[in-house]
């Protein structure tokens, strides 16, 4: 079995962490500082290790990049792109400004003919990015238990990658619609300012998108 590596010490790096470890993969999560991982680590399970976004990045057969938008340039960086060459990313950032929601809508550093992914598959030309994870809140990205299996929304140069990434998100209870080329990122990431508003003004954060399609 593939092995992961996790990038980000927050709350969707730790439920895709143990999302990989629930199905059994093994898997490195990583931090700048991974002493700050050490509490998880003890309770994670013989699988589990931890250590920093370079080891993660040598670690991993694929790379899940769950770090706030505005430090994502900078993790790819510590990485080593060298390091990344090759290997399947998966993106869950989006580029949410340092501000706060106005109105529940969140603010982006982007604009509509420009996106993170895009800024980041230029950063790291050979590794293998795709979109996901990005659409949803983390309580929901591990076999979410919902009305029907909801919709991830995907987009990536690399048919081989979007392969994998189809197969995770299979075994995550998700079912895959694969929007293209890494562009598409401009209109996947704005979905979460979409998913947000309900929660910014109902306090309502147990949705997730649906594509329906005609029999």
């Amino acid at each position: 079995m593939i092995k992961i590596g996790v990038l980000g010490s927050g709350a969707v790096g730790q439920t895709l962490a143990n999302g990989f470890l629930k199905h059994g993969y093994e898997v490195m999560r990583a931090s700048r500082d991974a002493k700050k991982l050490e509490e998880w680590k003890a309770s994670a399970g013989a699988k589990a290790q931890i250590g920093t976004y370079a080891d993660a990045a040598k670690f991993g057969d694929v790379i899940v990049l769950a770090v706030k938008g505005t430090g994502a340039v900078e993790t790819i960086d510590a990485c080593g792109v060298d390091s990344l060459a090759g290997k399947t990313i998966l993106d869950a950032t989006n580029p949410i400004a340092d501000a706060p929601p106005s109105n529940g809508l969140v603010s982006y550093f982007t604009t509509l003919n420009d996106s993170l992914m895009e800024r980041l598959q230029k950063r790291a030309p050979k590794a293998n990015f795709v979109k996901a994870f990005s659409s949803v809140g983390n309580a929901l990205m591990v076999n979410p238990t919902l009305e029907s299996k909801p919709t991830m929304f995907i987009c990536g140069n690399d048919a081989g990658a979007k392969k994998q990434a189809t197969e995770i998100l299979d075994q995550f209870g998700w079912e895959t619609e694969d929007l293209g080329v890494v562009e598409a990122a401009r209109a996947i990431e704005p979905l979460c300012i979409l998913w947000c508003i309900p929660g910014f003004l109902r306090n309502d954060w147990t949705h997730a998108f649906k594509v329906l399609k005609a029999k």
